[in-house]
């Protein structure tokens, strides 16, 4: 009989679960209150990928993050953490984000899957949401 032997994640792979939830309640806070689109990018580093939603193009890079999210800092918004969970370098949560347009509220809830850097910058975002997860609230 084999024995199979099982090992966490290296060491330069682990980011503790404050880096973790402080990297994601720090991107939160952005996309609640930045007002340039640079606040919300210098959470990643340079090279770092954005695919929001799954299945779209990613953002490559701060400058193309940078872009993607400059139309939602000229809105009011507020976000809110429901879920958190952490392993290795990475985190999933589950939040909402509301949006204020002339037409109402827009509501969406992500689910996000994160890796970040030991000291908590951002390497690669996922976002799990469609078009038919927004509601008029």
């Amino acid at each position: 009989m084999t024995e199979t032997t099982h090992t966490s994640p290296t060491d330069d792979r682990t980011v503790t679960r404050e880096t973790a939830l402080a990297a994601v309640n720090r991107y939160l806070d952005a996309i609640a209150n930045a007002t340039t689109p640079e606040q919300i990018s210098d959470l990643y580093v340079e090279n770092a990928t954005v695919e929001d939603p799954v299945g779209s193009a990613p953002q490559r890079g701060k400058d193309a993050i940078a872009a993607f999210f400059a139309p939602l800092t000229q809105a009011k918004r507020e976000t809110e953490l429901l879920t958190f969970r952490h392993s290795g370098s990475s985190a999933a949560f589950h939040f909402v984000v509301r949006t204020h347009t002339p037409d109402g509220v827009v509501v969406i809830e992500p689910i996000d899957v994160m890796t970040f850097t030991a000291d908590g910058l951002i390497v690669s975002v996922e976002a799990y949401w469609s078009p038919e997860d927004m509601r008029i609230g």
